[in-house]
């Protein structure tokens, strides 16, 4: 049986973006794949971008890194932005994974346990995790990778892009030896004097453009759907929804359809979201519930069981992130467990 709202992966298009991503910025690509791949499932994003020839992975949490470690097997780098937390170094060397040492306490927290490779965060100006330049420690053993984020890539007019760019150039130079990775998905495509030596994308890999708008060099990755429960004809006056949210001036004719705020669309999509059903776009009416939703098929054929999109190739996910006062990040990583997921393009 299957469910009313599904996630359909595609991941021959997650493949093209990868390509995509290493056209551009002219080097190694790096995938971030934390957050269970912003929402898209890490294991299977994971194996397909390491049979299209990534290498090296990063995630954000200790679990999140042990799990990766047994799907893929020995081999592929990874490492936690997070870093060594706590008592996670024993974990994090059974499992053969790197931390991004923050601050020196995760210095001398992994050196005491021995140490070995690790990468080391430079603070540039998103004040979160990191090393700011002038606290940058002395170059140690096991320390193979150096790195930065970028806190305005979607913005590539910001001042700040190149002030962190310089920041990080001139830091980063202390690591002869090191790997120098600075460049996030907005990052890739500020120009070669930001990419260094490998970048690390993740929403241009799942389909999100790098300026939080669709992007034609980019495929759609994550389609989001939901299925036609019941069609009424709704009279001008009544109403749909709770509270009333949507007040008919003329006769309408309204499709319900299995997908709500427990399947990731958000409340805030109404009263300015739409869906792709029969070939268009149609609006949504009144309110979102936790599991359906109303949409205006006035005028157009639609039977019940027809299938509505959400997001994906008609509606990009960068729209109807906009549609809801948010981001395509957010939208990807609140897709909810009971959602049917599908994956096109499986070994």
């Amino acid at each position: 049986m299957t469910a009313p709202a599904s996630l359909t992966v595609d991941l021959n298009a997650l493949s093209h973006n990868f390509h995509a991503l290493e056209a551009v910025s002219g080097v190694p690509v790096h995938p971030v794949v934390k957050a269970n791949a912003y929402g898209l499932g890490a294991v299977p994003v994971a194996r397909r971008l390491l049979a299209e020839g990534a290498r090296t992975f990063f995630v954000a949490r200790t679990d999140e890194a042990v799990a990766l470690r047994e799907a893929l097997g020995a081999g592929p780098t990874i490492y936690v932005l997070d870093g060594c937390v706590g008592d996670a170094a024993a974990a994090l060397k059974a499992a053969d994974v790197r931390p991004i040492l923050n601050h020196g306490d995760q210095i001398a927290s992994w050196n005491a346990a021995g140490g070995g490779a690790c990468g080391l965060q430079i603070d540039t100006g998103m004040n979160r995790l990191g090393f700011r330049p002038d606290d940058a420690p002395e170059p140690f053993t096991g320390l193979e990778l150096v790195m930065s984020h970028l806190s305005c890539a979607d913005d590539p007019a910001e001042p700040m892009n190149r002030r962190q760019r310089d920041a990080f150039a001139n830091v980063s130079g202390r690591y002869p030896d090191a790997l120098k990775s600075f460049a996030n998905s907005g990052g890739c495509f500020l120009g070669p004097d930001h990419v260094f030596d490998a970048v690390r994308p993740g929403i241009c890999l799942y389909g999100g453009g790098p300026e939080g708008r669709p992007d034609d060099r980019l495929k759609a990755v994550a389609t989001l759907t939901a299925e036609v429960l019941q069609i009424r004809d709704l009279p001008a006056g009544e109403s749909v929804g709770y509270s009333r949210g949507f007040i008919a001036d003329r006769p309408r004719r309204i499709a319900t359809c299995g997908a709500g705020y427990a399947d990731g669309v958000f409340r805030s999509s109404s009263p300015n979201g739409q869906v792709w059903i029969a070939g268009a776009l149609r609006p949504l009416l009144g309110r979102v519930s936790m599991d359906v939703i109303a949409v205006d098929v006035t005028g157009v054929e639609v039977s019940v069981g027809d299938s509505v999109e959400l997001f994906g190739a008609n509606r990009p996910v960068d729209d109807a992130a906009m549609a809801a006062g948010t981001l395509s990040y957010e939208l990807l990583t609140s897709i909810g467990n009971r959602c049917e997921r599908r994956y096109l393009g499986q070994a």
